[in-house]
């Protein structure tokens, strides 16, 4: 018999002390989670993270002081082993949840989530999974990369370490399709698209398939289109 998974360690950072409370309570009815810590602001929300060691931060991108896109950034740094960072905002189009993406949280969800969905994303993000919303993570890094240029954006030059399956793995994961998706789209199998993404990430050295989305716009693999108003 497996032995049970350990409890996913959770901390909540947010300035509200209604929603820092009410997150922290809902987490807590889930058997396999429990929240170490909930703190207000992003320098709090370091040290916790230092003493505790946390899985998984629920980080609100806005917060007086250092804000969750600065925590994130420090927090996430080369680190790949570091908790994963899931933000949460008021507004999907939000440039802050760009900006904490770039910085290396995994996902975001709006502060308005059912709790199914709460639970849910926490898993996956805790699996070492990044959160995709497709129709709402590409809109979102779409309009952004295209709004936002950055001058330190990687060049076309370090796609050249990956072969033409990995770069073509890596165009299929930016327009926002699932692994099986990926392997009914090149007829190879699951498995095989594992191998694929990982050493894509690995060779990009990336974190999780939200910041490959974001390479693929920021290097030009995938050109954001511009949109007319609707």
């Amino acid at each position: 018999m497996n032995a049970p998974s350990p409890a996913v360690r959770i901390v909540v950072a947010d300035d509200h002390p209604v929603v820092r409370t009410g997150f922290a309570d809902l987490l807590d009815t889930q058997p396999d989670f429990i929240v170490v810590g909930t703190v207000s602001d992003g320098a709090e929300a370091l040290r916790t993270c230092r003493e505790l060691s946390p899985d998984v931060i629920l980080m609100d991108v806005r917060m007086p002081g250092m804000d969750g896109i600065e925590a994130t950034r420090q927090l996430v740094g080369a680190d790949s082993t570091g908790p994963r960072i899931l933000i949460l905002t008021t507004f999907d189009l939000d440039e802050y949840v760009y900006d904490a993406l770039r910085a290396g949280a995994s996902g975001f969800l709006l502060k308005d989530v059912t709790a199914e969905r709460l639970f849910d994303a926490v898993r996956v993000i805790a699996a070492g999974e990044a959160l995709l919303a497709p129709t709402v993570t590409r809109r979102l890094i779409s309009d952004f990369a295209l709004m936002r240029p950055k001058p330190d954006a990687p060049s076309t030059a370090v796609l050249a370490a990956l072969t033409p399956r990995e770069t073509q793995v890596l165009r299929l994961v930016a327009e926002g399709l699932s692994n099986p998706e990926i392997a009914a789209r090149l007829t190879v199998t699951e498995e095989t698209v594992k191998t694929h993404v990982s050493r894509m990430l690995n060779k990009l050295g990336l974190r999780d398939r939200t910041q490959a989305v974001i390479a693929a716009y920021e290097t030009g693999l995938i050109v954001p289109r511009s949109r007319g108003p609707h």
